[in-house]
């Protein structure tokens, strides 16, 4: 069991556990996973907290149930994650990734705010804006395309939100909230699809001039500051099969 799974709660561990090791390959797909009852002695929990922990596994899409055989790992794109996600993983562990993803292409920039950005930011159209872009991957290739629009203002007070390299000490809402003084205490998501356009297809590194005729998930997140501002717009674009997956715990 890694360090980094150590400290949470013994449904979340075991889950990790697997996550960890169906992303590196050492589970391959079609490998079965051990029993409820097997997880339980192995882990020293109860059967509902082993049964908790497969569920999870199930609802990210890693393994699958087959009746009368048992859990077995399945090789299936990764659901994209909301903005909102994201920043719920960044403030639990420091990182926005989801299971079995990684990172890259981190690039930021100052540049000019196209319409839509700026109506989100409650901006001028044309005023300077940081533009910061990652790549979202698994082992199947592109999860999405992440952007993060950020007031250039936030830029002065955390220099490293307009360098290309991925951020430390934190998420970007983070770092803003420490340089500012205010937390982060609404956001507000949206969820669409479109057609892929010949920009959108460079971006997940596709074909521009033919790119897939399929729609994508489009995810969009603004985040606003206690003081009622907009610090961070959010726009994720998914790659080509990839669907959007949510889970809530039902109250009785």
């Amino acid at each position: 069991m890694s360090e980094q799974v150590g400290n949470r709660a013994p449904y979340a561990r075991i889950a990790a556990h697997y996550t960890e090791l169906i992303s590196s390959g050492r589970l391959q797909p079609g490998e079965l996973l051990p029993s409820i009852k097997t997880l339980a002695q192995e882990w020293g929990v109860s059967t509902a907290t082993a049964e908790k922990a497969l569920r999870q596994l199930r609802t990210e899409g890693l393994v699958r149930g087959i009746h009368g055989i048992g859990t077995e790992v399945v090789d299936r794109p990764t659901p994209m994650s909301s903005g909102a996600q994201r920043q719920d993983r960044g403030r639990r562990s420091g990182s926005s990734w989801g299971a079995g993803e990684r990172s890259d292409s981190h690039e930021a920039s100052v540049v000019s705010a196209p319409a839509d950005v700026a109506e989100a930011l409650d901006i001028a159209p044309g005023a300077d804006v940081i533009r910061r872009r990652r790549v979202y991957r698994d082992r199947r290739g592109i999860v999405a395309h992440s952007t993060s629009w950020i007031p250039i203002e936030h830029g002065r007070l955390v220099p490293q939100l307009a360098e290309s390299q991925r951020l430390t000490g934190g998420t970007s809402l983070q770092l803003i909230a420490q340089a500012t003084g205010r937390p982060i205490t609404r956001r507000i998501d949206a969820a669409s699809a479109r057609l892929l356009t010949a920009e959108d297809a460079e971006l997940l590194e596709l074909n521009s001039t033919n790119p897939p005729s399929e729609p994508v998930v489009v995810m969009t997140a603004k985040f606003i500051d206690s003081t009622d501002r907009v610090v961070e717009y959010g726009v994720d674009l998914g790659g080509p099969g990839r669907t959007w997956l949510t889970e809530s715990e039902v109250t009785r």
